[in-house]
């Protein structure tokens, strides 16, 4: 079906090619696992399947590519529709039309498709993704894992031959995400469809593959061949490298089957805490400590932390401003830094969140859990003053976010959105991490320092929006961690990294709680809370359903547990890393 022969693309002012002397073969109705670091290619081998690489994305391609005999340098994406969907890393980048039911038939449309056909494919895809309550929602109000689902979607009802997905589940819920990959399991299976698909996430996805392909190297395989000696794995085969399990299991049964020896070597044993923390938690630091620079946000951060959210007049006036830095002052040690109660919010016709309590003290790292749509990026936008309550009251360091002059707030609070790009505004990497520290009067170089640490290999001269989703994202944590406010607020902070570059962000999220600044995250990555976060909040419907120390939430929930406390239940083991501690004591 997919043929590749000695393929390789050069993007215009690269050092070198991004993909080089790829030769393989993709048969009918195979799902094939795209899996390497962050920036390694694998975005641009699925948009050499599309057309899209050279046609959109400029660039040099050598070698050939064909799709059921059709040669992609001679056919433009157009000429493709028919036969192959794609789904991009941005959903919003994927959508032309305004509401859900329009989207999922553009498509179709453009196909020329009878309107009879076109209504029953509509119906079968809603009820395939769960998204028939939504049918008539403007794609602008649903949150990322919803619009993501609907990108999927909207591919789904032309039924083309071959599906190119670009991290396809990553901004969904584990169920949601569960659901997503049975109904590409069935497509493979029941209808001989051939899927690409790129993934960082594979804790998720291995399982369901038939083949992986892993870059840069462009060696192909089976998941157990690739998975026994691929850089980047998800816990299950860490956890077997590391008992020393031949062959390698990559599902939590296969896993669990195997584990009794394991089990009995840890019992007695109790697993270390996910972070360290002081006798007290300490004050945000001043400026630029020996540990690094930790001074607040200025002003002009808050064109940095917009989110999607509606914006205050004030707030939008400030993301044209640049001022000077002025140092926060150090939050009160006995008084919690976020503290919320009761909080509700309606946005339009729905009740977005409803009698929510929470408060997170300095040094604490606390996980916004739950389904799509369950009021996690609302509860997020309310804490930096994007959104006012309906009713009850919220404070940031003692003051009301919404309120408050932004000038003052974002010294005390810096959001990293969902969208990394909404950060992003210079035509450099070098030149965004520049005004970064000119915004946080940090030493030059400090925030392409963080940049490096997180996603090595970047180059200064690369434009934001040409970078990968997990460089790009990178690039926006490092915009707002080079600041360091005394509360920093993470949407779904892991899409587009990999392992290493998630062990990386863990590692630089557990130095700034160690110095006392207090971070809350929304997420769908349970092995990012498993080895982070000290507390869990599970959000359903708008209200908190459940509140409590990480290991207690989780290990019970099946599907919010991570692999490791699955594999090891009931014993409340989180991570490979507690298991290694352990086994070394």
């Amino acid at each position: 079906m997919i043929r590749f022969e000695n393929v390789s693309v050069t993007y215009e002012d690269a050092a070198g090619p991004t993909l080089r002397g790829v030769d393989l073969t993709v048969p009918e109705g195979e799902l094939v696992l795209l899996v390497g670091p962050s920036g390694v290619g694998k975005s641009t081998l699925l948009g050499a399947v599309s057309g899209l690489v050279p046609h959109f994305t400029g660039g040099t391609l050598s070698g050939r590519v064909t799709v059921d005999g059709r040669d992609t340098r001679t056919h433009h994406p157009r000429e493709l529709a028919d036969l192959v969907g794609t789904v991009g890393q941005d959903p919003l980048a994927h959508f032309v039309t305004d509401t859900v039911e329009d989207e999922l038939a553009y498509g179709m449309e453009s196909l020329g498709l009878a309107p009879a056909v076109m209504r029953r494919r509509v119906e079968e895809t809603l009820d395939l993704l769960g998204l028939a309550e939504l049918r008539d929602r403007p794609i602008a109000t649903l949150s990322g894992g919803q619009q993501q689902r609907v990108a999927i979607g909207s591919v789904l009802t032309t039924h083309p031959k071959v599906l190119v997905l670009d991290e396809p589940t990553s901004a969904l819920d584990p169920s949601a995400a569960e659901d997503v990959l049975a109904v590409l399991q069935r497509l493979v299976h029941d209808l001989g469809t051939t899927v690409l698909m790129a993934e960082h996430r594979l804790e998720r996805v291995v399982q369901y593959a038939d083949r992986v392909l892993l870059l840069p190297e462009a060696v192909l395989g089976t998941p157990a061949e690739i998975m026994a000696v691929a850089p980047v794995h998800p816990p299950v085969v860490a956890l077997g490298r590391l008992a020393g399990w031949d062959p390698l299991p990559l599902t939590v049964r296969d896993a669990r089957r195997r584990a009794g020896e394991l089990r009995a070597r840890l019992t007695g044993q109790h697993p270390a805490g996910p972070l360290p923390r002081p006798a007290r938690p300490a004050p945000a630091p001043g400026p630029h400590t020996p540990d690094g620079p930790v001074s607040a946000p200025p002003a002009s951060e808050a064109r940095r932390s917009g989110g999607g959210a509606p914006a205050s007049r004030a707030a939008k006036s400030l993301f044209r401003r640049r001022r000077a830095p002025a140092p926060a002052p150090a939050p009160e040690t006995d008084a919690p830094l976020v503290d919320v109660d009761r909080l509700a919010v309606r946005r339009g016709r729905v009740e977005a969140l409803r009698r929510v309590d929470l408060r997170v003290a300095p040094g604490e790292v606390v996980a916004l859990m739950g389904r799509n749509g369950a009021g996690k990026s609302t509860l997020l936008s309310t804490l930096v003053g994007m959104i006012a309550p309906t009713s009850g009251t919220v404070r940031v360091s003692g003051l009301v976010p919404h309120a408050t002059d932004p000038r003052d707030l974002i010294r005390r609070v810096g959001l990293v959105p969902q969208e990394p790009r909404d950060l992003l505004y210079a035509e450099t990497v070098v030149e965004e991490c520049a005004a970064a520290d000119a915004d946080a009067g940090a030493p030059p170089g400090t925030c392409r320092a963080l940049v490096t640490e997180l996603v090595p290999g970047v180059t200064d001269a690369t434009h934001p929006r040409d970078l990968s989703e997990g460089q790009r994202l990178a690039l926006a944590l490092a915009v707002v961690l080079t600041a360091a406010p005394p509360l920093v607020l993470l949407d779904e902070p892991t899409r587009g990294l990999d392992y290493a570059a998630k062990a990386r962000l863990v590692a630089r999220l557990r130095a700034l709680a160690t110095a006392g600044h207090a971070i809350v995250l929304a997420t769908h990555d349970v092995e990012l809370a498993a080895e982070l976060v000290d507390r869990v909040v599970i959000v359903a419907g708008g209200e908190v359903v459940a509140d409590g120390p990480t290991a207690e939430v989780v290990v019970s929930s099946p599907a919010f547990a991570p692999q490791v406390a699955k594999i090891l239940a009931p014993e409340p083991w989180l991570t490979v890393e507690q298991v290694e501690e352990a086994l070394c004591r």
